[in-house]
């Protein structure tokens, strides 16, 4: 009997719901365009799972609305009007809509923080709000300038500091992942490139970025990131793994090679933009394993993988290597 390991492009680490998608323009209480790249969260003693979905309207702005479900897959409570409107009067930056949330619970604060792109006069820009109940926001303003977005706040402090990952893009170079810090969330510096969109054919060559938050494990903050490989017929989104470092997340300990989960089913390869899979929130269910992914396809539509954490983090431990820049790859 065979006993080398599988090849990593045999491996399937994530299974499509067979409900897919979810949730879709239809289900929404008031016109829309589309549905997609929803931030996730447990929320509560009986962790019911919201979604804050961006949602895109018939002008083409999209605003955050937030879907609740108790099993987190079925039986969607959708808000009747949007959770959290772009307010170009008091913050110019999201003149053109705020996009693409990512959500994260901070104990020492106790609330959510959630990271989203604002879309300015001059570029997508990072944006960040606290909230308790997903009812009423703090708006913190701009955290990162235009250009920049794919953004999430680690949930604890490093040595005094907040970190950040994001995606800063500056002219014609790539778009890679970089590290900040803030002593109060308001006022960042200590930029630390993390990881480095390859060269070439790559599938994550050109412009790489955070998905979900990043994820705590006993081995490393487990990064979900997408890249992006640009053919003659346009772009495709694809995600892929790495793992940093515990207590200096500026360290990545594994970077994998393959991506991991693609465009293949009907729903991610044809909508507004075909060819995307983009996730934006991930969650855990109670058994401390199933990680629930939940991905905006083809910007269009919500839909929903799952996992196990477990496996996944063996799998790129595995396949894994180390360092994060493209020289090191």
């Amino acid at each position: 009997m065979d006993a080398r390991p599988q090849p990593p492009s045999q491996v399937e680490l994530f299974e499509r719901h067979s409900g897919n998608p979810i949730l879709t323009a239809e289900h929404w209480p008031y016109p829309v365009n589309s549905v997609f790249n929803p931030g996730a969260v447990r929320l509560g003693p009986d962790g019911e799972t919201l979604l804050l979905c961006r949602v895109e309207d018939r002008r083409g702005i999209s605003h955050l609305t937030a879907a609740r479900s108790a099993d987190g897959v079925t039986g969607w409570r959708i808000d009747d009007a949007p959770t959290l409107r772009p307010d170009p009067e008091r913050h110019p930056e999201e003149l053109w809509g705020i996009e693409d949330p990512r959500i994260v619970w901070v104990p020492e604060l106790g609330r959510y923080v959630v990271t989203y792109t604002a879309y300015s006069r001059v570029g997508p820009a990072v944006s960040l709000a606290l909230t308790e109940d997903f009812r009423t926001f703090e708006r913190m303003g701009l955290a990162q300038p235009p250009e920049d977005k794919d953004a999430a706040l680690f949930p604890r402090r490093f040595k005094g500091r907040w970190a950040m990952i994001h995606r800063p893009v500056s002219g014609a170079h790539a778009g890679h992942m970089w590290l900040s810090f803030s002593p109060d969330l308001k006022h960042w510096g200590g930029y630390e490139l993390v990881l480095e969109a390859r060269r070439g054919a790559w599938w994550d060559a050109g412009k790489i970025g955070l998905s979900p938050p990043p994820i705590e494990t006993p081995e490393g903050w487990l990064i979900i990131y997408h890249g992006v490989r640009h053919t003659a017929s346009g772009a495709i989104y694809r995600v892929g793994l790495a793992l940093l470092d515990l207590e200096d997340p500026t360290r990545c300990v594994l970077r994998a090679d393959d991506w991991v989960f693609g465009p293949r089913a009907p729903y991610e390869m044809v909508g507004d933009v075909g060819d995307v899979v983009f996730p934006c929130g991930a969650t855990l269910a109670d058994d401390g394993d199933t990680l629930r992914l939940y991905y905006g396809a083809a910007d269009t539509v919500v839909a929903l993988a799952t996992g196990s954490l477990s496996k996944i983090v063996a799998w790129l431990k595995a396949h894994g290597r180390p360092g994060g820049q493209a020289r090191d790859l």
